[in-house]
């Protein structure tokens, strides 16, 4: 398979260009979307509804792993499109090296503390005595292994951005098929139980980051990795370049970190109306919102190296066209996906749980109002994706901090007062999605007037 593409981000036709881009990110992003799904129906139904919830415990520091790879993903990926508009090949591979490496190094460290406190982590992240054992147990594998995820995940940016989707997409696609087979063998056949869970993932993400790293080796057209010297001059230099790449890639990883804090708030909430069933109800939200994110964040990452680099070029009118068109396809797509969460949500609930256990009922009332939101939170995260790609990142930033965590926080706190606890908690992340959009138009419509 030919997994090179003729592309040309600055002459081709906006139409076929964005088709041939969402097209292949799409597909990687549904079988991600598998990836994660398939983890949810193997532990809950080959080991039961705590494993469910143990496993949602922990998904906020997977979360936190994701914003780390995106925000070096994002902002590498913007100033490599900007470098290679301006035909400097060397430039951009340098800075997507730099990318990487000081990714993995941030992320060493961070798992590292965190396996050394290993249980009080737990502990903050909600758990009770009861899910402890499984959320330790499912950790020990896991945790490991994320730095494998984070270059699968910033290494797809990279790949899109050197003419090659549809490696990307293969990248993904080989992941998730290992993790389904895995999933089958350790849990169902092996009954290896939590231990099999993380260790089916993690294999998935090491053979999909090493996918990824051949690529950027020896495949790549236009960027390629290279060695990093280590003069003083030489890591001055790179500091100041992953300080900008984090500045442009920064809302990235507090729009991962929402997804994050959305659970850890969710979690408590829910644990202190409805306990542990409760906690397994809206461990299926948190299971199919990084979905959700990634169906609309794909659009967004589609038309992000189109967006930077005619915005390199100063072509603004074929910047604005992308965005339209975008802003079409993240509409479309979020009326597809309410839906879909609304009209199938005993078939996606029944998924997950059995229709005997207390937390199916939960989910099955709650998901058609947690879908109202959809269409609102497609819109906020191109316009984020937006905002990042033509180096506006204090906007972006702005929108991410508010439908993540300060209007989150609020809608969680004062509409299960305000609506009566269930359906004011499954209301709260539509909520803020819908008056964060409100003031996303804002910041566009002043966007566009600028000189």
């Amino acid at each position: 398979m030919e997994m090179k593409d003729s592309i040309d981000f600055g002459g081709m036709n906006l139409g076929r260009l964005f088709r041939k881009l969402l097209l292949p990110t799409l597909v990687g992003m549904v079988f991600s979307a598998i990836f994660v799904i398939t983890d949810g129906i193997f532990v809950g139904h080959g080991i039961g509804s705590d494993a469910l919830a143990a496993v949602n415990i922990t998904a906020p520091l997977f979360l936190i792993n994701t914003g780390v790879a995106l925000m070096f993903g994002t902002g590498g990926a913007v100033v490599a499109s900007i470098h290679l508009s301006h035909g400097k090949r060397r430039t951009a591979s340098i800075n997507v090296t730099q990318a990487i490496a000081g990714s993995c190094v941030i992320l060493a460290v961070l798992w590292g503390a965190v396996m050394a406190l290993r249980r009080e982590t737990v502990m903050f992240l909600g758990s009770s005595e009861r899910l402890m054992p499984l959320a330790l147990e499912y950790l020990d594998w896991f945790v490991p292994f994320l730095i494998f995820s984070a270059v699968l995940t910033m290494g797809m940016f990279f790949v899109r951005v050197d003419g090659a989707p549809k490696y990307a997409m293969v990248c993904n696609i080989t992941a998730a098929v290992i993790n389904i087979v895995l999933d089958y063998l350790f849990i169902l056949v092996f009954e290896w139980g939590m231990f099999g869970a993380a260790l089916a993932t993690s294999i998935g993400y090491v053979i999909g980051a090493g996918l990824i790293i051949y690529y950027l080796c020896f495949k790549g057209k236009q960027i390629r990795l290279t060695r990093i010297k280590l003069s003083r001059n030489s890591m001055r230099l790179t500091l100041r370049n992953m300080r900008y790449m984090c500045r442009m890639g920064f809302s990235s990883f507090l729009s991962e970190g929402a997804i994050a804090c959305m659970m850890f708030i969710g979690n408590y909430v829910f644990m202190a109306h409805l306990g542990e069933d409760g906690v397994a109800a809206y461990s299926i939200v948190c299971y199919l919102f990084p979905i959700i994110f990634l169906a609309f964040n794909s659009v967004g990452q589609s038309a992000q190296p189109i967006w930077s680099f005619n915005y390199g070029r100063g072509d603004g009118e074929r910047v604005r066209a992308m965005l339209r068109m975008a802003m079409k396809a993240a509409v479309g797509g979020g009326i597809v996906i309410a839906i879909g969460l609304s009209v199938c949500r005993r078939v996606i609930v029944g998924m997950f749980l059995s229709a005997d256990e207390a937390a199916y009922s939960y989910a099955v009332d709650g998901l058609p109002l947690f879908a109202s939101g959809m269409i609102f939170c497609a819109v906020n995260i191109v316009l984020i994706n937006y905002l990042q790609s033509i180096e506006r990142p204090a906007p972006a930033n702005a929108i991410t901090l508010l439908r993540g965590y300060v209007l989150l926080a609020l809608t969680f706190i004062a509409l299960p007062s305000i609506m009566g606890s269930a359906a004011g908690m499954w209301l709260a992340v539509p909520a803020a999605e819908v008056l964060t959009c409100i003031v996303s138009v804002y910041f566009i419509v002043r966007e566009r007037r600028r000189p």
